[in-house]
């Protein structure tokens, strides 16, 4: 196995994730099987219980993983599945030695960072990196990691020691190690600044690594003088100095690489340019042309809880994107905080208040995603019935099709208290319940999670057409709460069709309201399972009901 080690330093957010997952494009394109692994060096054991606010979205898998957003870039750049090992974090190593320790595993020896969990981070990246994430048989050839954070977190010691080891282990044709960091330019001076890079290499090489390439991330190109001076006091040839500078979007960031010779240098460094092919980047260059040459748009109401970090919902972003470009569209996503929408808002914050609805008011089409908890709710209801009311397309997610569900009770049937136990335990009218299954004293890993079957029962469905009219789909789940199907029989005599079930046939997966152009919702996330090349047949209906489209592309 060859490893590409990606680490990151001066600050966070520099776009480690994106660069791991570009060179694994570019050495996928040169002919090569790539996997990936992300390391989370935070002591919770997955991104399950973490806060949207605190670290972005959490990514499902199809094995009921909840990891880190990178691991969606890694799908999404290298169309393959991961697995929730592919997501290595400090509470996961731990957990896995105390258990052993408790066993007796360590034979009354004295168990500690080195060697035991050192040892136990090097087994995990070796045992993980043979797992077949391409749908074919074999292992992969190349195992690209992140590292997240930036060099220098105490956090992350004892995985910088264990690579330190693993790249000592596997020798040095089998391990190339990639350092992104900031060329930042003062607006005083206009110069462009190595010293911060300069540290942050001074002090990974104190921990034993040496990084082969520098992958630096600035507004503007580097200048050559800029790379000569990184070359001569970061002790890297200055041809592995690989600029990745600001693009109109990240499909460019393959290209960037391609274009800098980057595979042919990572190949030599990994003895491999006598397998790989020459890199084919061509649908790569055409999505990047094609999204800088377009010119038309369409406007998306996306009504959410979370939209102070779009990266909350970055795999909503991205899928909607994906819809769009195969529209001929540029995504315009206006960000709605659901709360905004209330009566209540109108009175406190007159003015934003206003402003959301007058954005709702004008969007093609309105988008409610998952989440949890009470806050804003009201306010996507509100959304939800401006919706079916007026015709505009609507597309609920998890959250956002109980929100429709709510509403149509509410609205239709008359049950003015009708609503989720999530939010109101007393309600006379529950018709959105807790799952029996799920567990209401943990909260991480007890959730229905994953990949599950839905069974669509009626062909003539818009969601069946949508998706080819298929018997059934396997879509990633990730949620607590479902419709009771006590009241699924009122709902539908009402007009609320519901088209898609679970195995068992009670629990409500996809809803469909009649005599709408295009009112869905759905309990599981196709947004996940969304490709560039291959965008979510809901998300693709969804933009192409927004410009009246959709009936002609399901005639075709």
């Amino acid at each position: 196995m060859k490893y590409v080690l990606v680490t990151g330093g001066v600050v966070s957010g520099l776009g480690k994730g994106v660069t791991a997952s570009s060179i694994g494009v570019v050495l996928k394109a040169c002919g090569l099987g790539v996997t990936s692994i992300k390391i989370d060096p935070y002591l919770n054991t997955d991104a399950g219980t973490m806060s949207p606010f605190e670290h972005g979205e959490v990514f499902v898998l199809d094995d009921g993983g909840e990891v880190d957003l990178d691991l969606g870039n890694y799908e999404r750049f290298l169309d393959v599945t991961l697995t929730k090992d592919n997501n290595i974090t400090t509470g996961k190593i731990y957990q896995s030695v105390l258990d052993k320790e408790r066993k007796g595993d360590y034979l009354g020896k004295t168990v500690q960072v080195v060697p035991h969990i050192t040892d136990a981070i090097k087994d995990w990246i070796e045992s993980v990196s043979l797992i077949p994430v391409d749908g074919k048989e074999g292992q992969a050839d190349v195992c690209v990691i992140e590292l997240g954070g930036t060099v220098g977190d105490i956090e992350s010691m004892p995985f910088i020691e264990a690579l330190r080891q693993l790249s000592f282990s596997v020798g040095p044709d089998n391990f190339c190690l990639i350092h992104v960091s900031l060329i930042p330019v003062l607006g005083v001076v206009g110069e462009q600044k190595t010293k911060p890079t300069q540290h942050t290499v001074r002090e990974l090489r104190a921990l034993g690594l040496t990084p082969h390439f520098l992958a630096c991330r600035s507004a503007q190109p580097l200048l050559e003088s800029t790379k000569a001076k990184l070359s001569q006091f970061c002790h890297v040839a200055a041809a592995n100095i690989l600029n990745i500078h600001d693009v109109p979007n990240i499909w460019h960031v393959p290209l960037l690489l391609r274009n800098q010779n980057a595979h042919h240098s990572i190949l030599k460094q990994l003895n491999l340019t006598n397998v790989a092919t020459a890199p084919d980047l061509d649908s790569w260059n055409k999505m990047a042309e094609t999204f800088d040459n377009l010119t038309n748009h369409v406007q998306i109401a996306m009504v959410g809880k979370y939209i102070g970090l779009t990266d909350s919902y970055l795999s909503v972003v991205k899928a909607l994107l994906h819809a769009c470009i195969a529209c001929s569209l540029k995504p315009h996503i206006e960000w709605i905080a659901a709360s905004d929408l209330e009566d209540e808002s109108e009175k406190s914050t007159p003015e934003a208040h206003a402003a959301a609805w007058k954005i709702l008011k004008s969007a093609e089409c309105i988008l409610v995603p998952g989440g949890f908890g009470d806050r804003g709710v009201s306010g996507m209801v509100l959304a939800a019935k401006y919706a079916r009311e007026n015709k505009i397309p609507y597309l609920g997610i998890c959250l956002g099709m109980q929100i429709a569900v709510i509403e149509f009770a509410r609205s239709v049937l008359g049950l003015e208290r009708a609503n989720s136990t999530e939010f109101d335990a007393q309600t006379s009218d529950p018709v959105v319940i807790f799952m029996p299954e799920g567990s209401r004293t943990h909260m991480g890993s007890t959730m229905r999670l994953g990949s599950r079957r839905t069974h669509l029962h009626n062909r003539d469905s818009l969601t069946s057409k949508l998706y080819g009219q298929v018997s059934y789909v396997d879509e990633r789940h990730r949620h607590r709460y479902e419709v009771n199907p006590e009241v699924a029989q009122a709902l539908e005599e009402a007009g609320l069709r519901f088209v898609g079930k679970d195995d068992t046939g009670k629990r409500v997966e996809v809803i469909e309201f009649q005599d709408h152009p295009f009112y869905v919702g759905v309990q599981f996330h196709p947004e996940f399972k969304s490709r560039p090349t291959r965008p979510s047949p809901l998300f693709l209906g969804f933009i192409l009901a927004a410009r009246k489209l959709l009936q002609a592309h399901l005639s075709n």
